[in-house]
């Protein structure tokens, strides 16, 4: 009798961080519809450390953020040897040309406006996992 080995499925990791708890759920029960394993930080700097203790293989990063600014966490994350090629999608009420240069500049992968067009947010992500 052969036995077929059993297929584990590994879900990518996404954490989340924005200070908005609305946006934070409606994005995390999108992410857990598409099947990925998601963590949720409401803060800068509570996202930093989950982001140091936990790997993910994406980071969503909102730019405007209390106790420490998403474009530090990003530079943070750029400087760190096991973060640094983790993508950063941010998502921000900041839109206008330089602050999308900046976005760049500091390390994001995709500077993605709010409000959140949620499909473009997923067209987006499976082009960088």
């Amino acid at each position: 009798m052969i036995m077929e080995a059993e297929a584990t499925v590994v879900k990518k990791k996404v954490l989340i961080i924005e200070d908005s708890a609305f946006i934070s759920r409606v994005l995390e029960s999108r992410f857990i519809e598409e099947g990925f394993e998601v963590s949720v930080c409401l803060d800068g700097e509570s996202g930093l450390m989950a982001a140091k203790s936990k790997k993910p293989d994406l980071i969503i990063l909102d730019l405007i953020l209390p106790k420490l600014s998403g474009e530090a966490v990003c530079k943070e994350i750029r400087k760190d040897e096991e973060l640094k090629a983790v993508p950063v999608v941010m998502l921000t009420a900041k839109n206008s040309e330089a602050d999308k240069i900046i976005g760049r500049v500091i390390g994001a992968d995709k500077y993605l406006p709010k409000p959140l067009d949620a499909d473009k947010l997923f067209k987006e992500v499976r082009e960088l996992i």
